[in-house]
């Protein structure tokens, strides 16, 4: 293996590592913007959870109203 095989095999080591490079810094935006997402729908849930328990404690639904079967059953 000569100087020149050397110099191309070592600037192919570098395009990859760079791609590599670039391609984590994405994946890491991604999880990072994944967690984000994931932390609001936490919050959203428990946000609908309360509302929904509060509704059932308030009586503004009817009991067993839920539980019909509709009509056209």
């Amino acid at each position: 293996m000569d100087v020149a095989d050397l110099r191309r095999r070592i600037e192919e080591l570098e395009s990859q590592a760079a791609f590599q490079e670039q391609q984590h810094r994405e994946l890491d935006e991604i999880v990072a913007r994944q967690d984000r997402e994931l932390l609001e729908l936490k919050q959203q849930l428990r946000e609908l959870a309360q509302h929904l328990l509060e509704v059932r404690d308030s009586g503004a639904v009817a009991p067993g109203v839920a539980d019909e079967v509709p009509p056209h059953y």
